[in-house]
């Protein structure tokens, strides 16, 4: 979930830095994750002022050009070429000074000091489009006459600076995935030092100006809808939203629609209650009503998608048909556009149970759904209501034109929960004063209700639905009073031995047990290899090399600097043996000598590091009856590599790729996450393959492990011997009836031969000329291998001879020459 640094602050009156409310929210249970700048003008109108044109004449070597001299709030005045057309003297224009830097289409470029056709310019008069904050390039952007020379762009045109916090929230905090969500948890936290006073807008200045638009509410599925309140604003106009609405919904990730949606969303994501807009005027029969549609009605949902609605999806119609999926996705007809003119606006507290069902049912996974099917706050419903009407006519204009329709049949109760002060001391392990206990109940919104000696008798906010057991509410107090102020005892009474976080033989198991089951192969090679590889290799030099002091021949004489060398020499004996379709991985170190300079003089050390090499071969998808073969090719390992990188936590967001080019690779990337280098991948240069007599094209990844283990996710893996003698392949085509699977083939032929049988596979069928009706013909290719011996002529023959005779007697079939 991301969160506004700014927007927080709006609800809750501290002045703590960045770094503190961070470390606060982490340490209540809210873990920021990563904090992020956002500019809602990339470079933040840095080196940007304000500027007055005092003068304009035409250049002299060129039409289309004019020599100003602009005041920048100083005694100097500006020589500025400017080629737009609409220049003229008095104007206060956006001036980039010499030495900033502007974006315009994904690309930047700095004003220097130049000479244009010969007349010297100073600075760039800009058009809007070229500092971010429009379209337009038809000419500069001219300013209101009251703007004053000197003064900062970024300060004429409110830019602030904010910070993205994104939040890991967990399942259970749905009373977190709000601003204001976030501000009372930090608020409580704050409310144990006697700081941070809570602050939600007020709405107490809403007035209804009449009542000439009035929709009435009628839900016919309480069991549903618990509560459905809804209002009217009549005479909107619907267009853009101001720049502080599309800053805020910026800074969050979102995009900006029009001003009536993005209040919706703004409020939403402020609060945490989702709304919906509809266009009044498209309420067929002039009322809402909340209700169920027969199985298999059809309704087009916003993204122009035909959808069969299932007889329990809750639906709000109008009169005749339905306008919204509630809860989780508005209709194409009902929402509101550039021209509508009259809104109802709907806030709502929906059975969780059936948005869930609904969600999952269609795939829609919304903003308004993923609060709807975990609990909002069924009190806070009119509130929301308000206040979006209330920013409605502010920012579109326009009147409520209805009373609040407030249709809440059964209000949801409160859960009452008893706690008691020994239970508190007994699980959390402290005493916690009595007073701090009440402090940190009331700014959670759970009321004591009654305190009778040791019990406290609660009232919890039905929108805390976690919170219904006594241990919740031990567990609330102390998340906000510390679980850092738990002191440590001297004594660990456990059974269970701490193990090393992470636990690498556990990834490594969980990461080999995805590749084997994506098709690889795992393979082992000697960690001692030749130094003959590296003395002629430029990206693995031999100066880095470890060497054997007492070495057992020349090819085994120092250690492997990377895990290329020993795989193409699998590569290469594979090949070798007619097995050229390759898919291998491999876990092991890579070993090297560093010479480091300094003051101190060379300092000689080893070093050793993890790695898992990835290399592909040959085709990717085999030939059979229905599939062409498909050559491996890089994108092939750039997607096993992300696959990998992704199992292990990191996401591929978080990594940049840079293209690489040096004698191993003869094209490559390396993945790197920030300043440190993940993998290097690509297709092995035709030198090395020369250098193995390797036929096909190979691809190599080579992942730093070291570097994975400090990103990880876990599992476990399970592996066989590789093969050392070769497989034989045989082919026999036969003509069957037509009733008859390959599936029967197959499983008649592993059964007559259970031993040395390993695959069987189907690569053409026919049917037609020449083949009688009521028949086809298949070709099946049968794999045979022994793991202890070559197989003979003899064998293979008897083998091929008993598969014929049960195919010819159990399937009647008839072997074709």
């Amino acid at each position: 979930m991301k969160i506004s640094f700014n927007w927080l602050k709006e609800y809750i009156d501290t002045d703590l830095s960045l770094k503190e409310i961070t470390g606060i929210l982490t340490s209540i249970g809210l873990e920021v994750e990563s904090v992020e700048p956002f500019e809602p003008v990339k470079g933040g109108l840095a080196g940007i002022v304000i500027g007055e044109v005092k003068s304009c004449r035409k250049h002299p070597d060129a039409d289309k050009l004019t020599v100003t001299e602009v005041h920048i709030g100083n005694d100097k005045l500006l020589q500025v070429v400017c080629g737009a057309p609409n220049v003229a003297p008095g104007q206060k224009v956006p001036v980039a000074l010499v030495g900033t830097t502007l974006y315009k289409d994904e690309e930047s470029f700095v004003i220097k000091n130049a000479k244009i056709r010969g007349e010297f310019s100073e600075g760039m008069i800009c058009a809007e489009d070229e500092i971010g904050l429009g379209t337009s390039h038809d000419g500069i952007m001219v300013l209101d006459s009251d703007a004053v020379p000197g003064t900062p762009a970024k300060e004429f045109f409110n830019i602030e600076t904010d910070y993205t916090l994104e939040i890991g929230l967990t399942p259970n905090r749905i009373d977190a995935s709000s601003h204001y969500g976030v501000a009372r948890d930090l608020a409580a936290y704050l409310a144990v030092l006697g700081k941070g006073k809570l602050k939600l807008p007020s709405v107490e200045n809403f007035r209804v100006d009449h009542n000439e638009l009035h929709i009435p509410v009628v839900i016919e599925n309480p069991d549903a809808c618990f509560r459905y309140a809804g209002i009217t604003i009549s005479g909107v106009k619907v267009g853009p939203s101001p720049q502080w609405l599309k800053n805020r919904l910026h800074a969050i990730g979102q995009r900006p629609i029009n001003n009536v949606v993005d209040i919706t969303n703004f409020v939403l994501q402020e609060v945490g209650q989702p709304l919906h807009a509809f266009n009044a005027d498209k309420i067929k029969g002039g009322k809402v009503m909340v209700r169920t549609l027969a199985e298999n009605s059809s309704f087009i949902t916003l993204d122009e998608v035909e959808r069969k609605l299932a007889a329990d999806d809750l639906m709000i119609c109008n009169a005749e048909s339905g306008m919204c999926m509630a809860g989780v996705f508005g209709g194409v007809e009902s929402g509101v556009d550039e021209n509508t003119k009259n809104v109802f606006l709907e806030s709502a507290y929906f059975n969780p149970d059936y948005i869930r069902r609904t969600s999952r049912r269609h795939g829609l996974f919304t903003d308004a759904s993923f609060r709807f099917e975990r609990g909002v706050d069924p009190n806070i419903t009119v509130w929301a209501l308000k206040r979006a009407a209330m920013m409605i006519k502010d920012i579109a204009g326009g009147d409520i034109s209805s009373e609040v329709v407030d249709e809440y049949p059964k209000p949801v109760a409160h859960f009452n929960v008893e706690v008691s002060y020994a239970n508190i001391q007994r699980l959390t392990g402290i005493e916690i004063d009595k007073k701090i206990i009440k402090t940190i109940l009331s700014a959670l919104d759970i009321e004591v209700a009654e305190e009778k000696g040791d019990i406290l008798k609660l009232k919890v906010a039905p929108y805390r639905v976690d919170v219904q057991r006594e241990a919740d509410v031990i567990e609330e107090i102390l998340r906000i009073y510390g679980y850092d102020k738990v002191p440590v005892t001297q004594k660990i009474v456990s059974s269970i031995a701490p193990t090393e976080k992470p636990d690498r033989n556990k990834l490594k198991n969980l990461i080999a047990d995805m590749l084997s089951n994506m098709g690889f192969n795992e393979m082992m090679s000697n960690s001692l290899t030749r130094s003959a590889y590296y003395e002629t290799c430029v990206a693995f030099p031999a100066e880095k090399l470890a060497f054997i002091l007492n070495p057992l021949s020349l090819d085994l004489n120092c250690m492997r600097q990377t895990l290329l060398f020993g795989m193409l020499e699998s590569v290469a004996y594979n090949q070798n043996r007619k097995n050229a379709d390759l898919k291998l991985y491999e876990f092991g170190n890579s070993y090297s000598f560093q010479h480091d300079g300094g003051s101190k003089g060379t300092l000689e050390r080893y070093t050793e590091e993890d790695h898992l090499g990835l290399i592909l071969t040959g085709s990717f998808v085999t030939q059979t009856w229905n599939a062409a073969e498909k050559e491996t090719d890089f994108f092939v390992l750039k997607g096993f590599t992300e696959a990998v990188l992704k199992r292990t936590g990191m996401q591929p967001e978080s990594l940049t790729l840079k293209s690489i080019s040096n004698d191993v690779f003869a094209q490559g990337v390396e993945v790197r996450k920030g300043n440190t280098r993940i993998a290097n991948l690509g297709s092995i240069s035709k030198k090395w393959l020369r250098e193995f007599d390797i036929k096909n094209e190979v691809y190599f990844a080579e992942i730093s492990w070291t570097e994975v283990l400090k990103n990880v996710i876990p599992d476990s893996v399970s592996f066989s011997e590789i093969p050392k003698l070769p497989e034989v392949k045989r082919d026999l085509a036969m003509v069957i009836d037509t009733h008859i699977s390959f599936a029967d083939i197959r499983e008649l032929a592993l059964q007559t031969e259970k031993k040395l049988l390993k695959k069987v596979f189907i690569f053409d069928v026919y049917q037609g000329e020449n083949i009688e009706k009521g028949k086809k013909s298949y070709a099946v290719s049968f794999i045979l291998q022994d793991q202890e011996k070559t197989l003979t002529d003899f064998q293979i023959d008897k083998i091929m001879g008993n598969l014929v005779d049960a195919f010819e007697k159990k399937l009647g079939a008839t072997i074709r020459k």
